[in-house]
């Protein structure tokens, strides 16, 4: 056992016990952080779920404009309506820090404002309603995929951290004390051993001195 090769030394005391009070420091801390992240983690996933349940109805819609586009326009007439798009946006991914995690934060900017690439003459009406809807919804795509990566991230930090806090409050913290109890043990025999001797020595000293004054 690891308690059997500890030095039963004051020095060695005094060492065990200041390593004991800043590893209960670290556990105290890291259970913060831990619990700080778990907050976090949770207002992120419960955002997201309301994001994904109204991002997946809409894309819903869309696909519905669609399909119904394609069944009324020719298959040619709509790719060439889509095949130039006039409108670009661009993405700028940022991040920042939640609990020493950085997480993503994204920002788009459009370079162009016309929406439509095409001309209204020989396009379905439900196309248009497909275009202005998806355009819509971009902003909460985006959003989405910022909470989605966002909650991906904590949750493997909060992993790293729960290892660490069982590693300090299951592992590290026991050892430390079990041999501080060790070397305490061993420091009171010998003390008790010490004294013992003494003892003795000090009932020979007398039965000396008494023989010597009796002669």
């Amino acid at each position: 056992m690891a308690i059997a090769n500890v030095n039963p030394t004051r020095m060695e005391l005094t060492r065990l016990k200041k390593r004991l009070v800043t590893a209960r420091r670290g556990h105290k801390m890291l259970k913060d952080k831990r619990d700080e992240l778990m907050k976090q983690f949770l207002d992120i996933v419960r955002v997201n779920k309301e994001l994904r349940e109204s991002v997946e109805s809409r894309l819903g819609e869309v696909y519905d404009n669609f399909l119904i586009a394609s069944a009324i326009m020719s298959k040619q007439v709509l790719e060439q309506s889509l095949m130039f798009p006039k409108q670009r946006i661009e993405v700028d991914i940022k991040t920042k820090n939640i609990m020493s995690v950085n997480v993503p934060v994204f920002e788009t900017n459009a370079t162009e404002t016309d929406l439509y690439s095409y001309g209204f003459y020989g396009t379905s009406q439900e196309l248009d309603t497909a275009v202005d809807r998806l355009h819509n919804l971009l902003h909460d795509l985006l959003a989405l995929a910022e909470k989605e990566k966002s909650a991906q991230l904590l949750s493997v930090e909060i992993e790293k951290t729960r290892r660490r806090v069982n590693a300090l409050e299951y592992v590290m913290i026991p050892q430390f004390t079990d041999k501080i109890k060790f070397i305490k043990m061993k420091l009171d025999e010998n003390e008790r051993s010490t004294t013992t001797r003494l003892m003795k020595v000090k009932d020979m000293m007398i039965k000396e001195n008494l023989n010597t004054n009796s002669k």
